[in-house]
């Protein structure tokens, strides 16, 4: 073999590894921009919040062990900062929450009719549907990342140059799906 092809085989070789890795740079930073479009939902969610937590506590004083415990997941889920399996658990915790306090405003029917309580509620379900949504551009970037980290002959390159395969981003479904029926009998 002569010099020129040793060359083409080595500067092809430069050129395949530049560009896989260039891609595998590419997808990583996909991944973390989607994972900054579910912490800005998720933001939205917890500033809602309190908001709904302080109308219902006008018509349910008595029911502070709710209370309590939503705050304290709000809290936690605001505080969240590890990987998406530990946001994943704070953000069930809150779910469960914010799902008993639903429950203690259907006992409530001028609560449930309330104006600012409806407002309340379809700001929250349009919340969750955005989260739904920036969870779902997440977990395809996940994909598509994890998909070139296993993947030969990218994996190669990822073993070299540390990237690792992310977790997905999985929590239960939506809490609100429907607006609080407020029909008369």
């Amino acid at each position: 073999m002569g010099l020129p092809v040793i060359l083409g085989i080595l500067v092809f070789l430069l050129v395949w590894l530049m560009v896989n890795y260039n891609g595998l740079v590419k997808v990583r930073q996909m991944v973390q921009e989607s994972w900054s479009g579910i912490d800005t939902e998720l933001k939205r969610r917890y500033d809602l919040i309190p908001n709904l937590m302080e109308l219902v506590k006008g018509y349910a004083a008595h029911e502070e062990k709710v209370f309590a415990r939503l705050t304290e997941a709000r809290a936690m889920a605001v505080a969240s900062e590890g990987d998406t399996k530990s946001q994943a658990k704070d953000e069930r915790a809150l779910v469960l929450g914010v799902r008993q306090l639903l429950a203690v405003a259907e006992s409530y029917p001028e609560l449930k009719a309330s104006e600012h309580f409806l407002d309340l509620q379809n700001e929250l379900a349009n919340t969750e549907d955005r989260i739904q949504a920036a969870r779902r551009f997440f977990n395809a970037n996940v994909r598509d990342l994890n998909t070139q980290v296993e993947s030969f002959p990218t994996n190669v390159i990822a073993s070299i140059f540390g990237f690792e395969k992310e977790d997905f981003f999985e929590v239960e479904k939506a809490v609100i799906r429907q607006v609080v029926d407020i029909s008369f009998p």
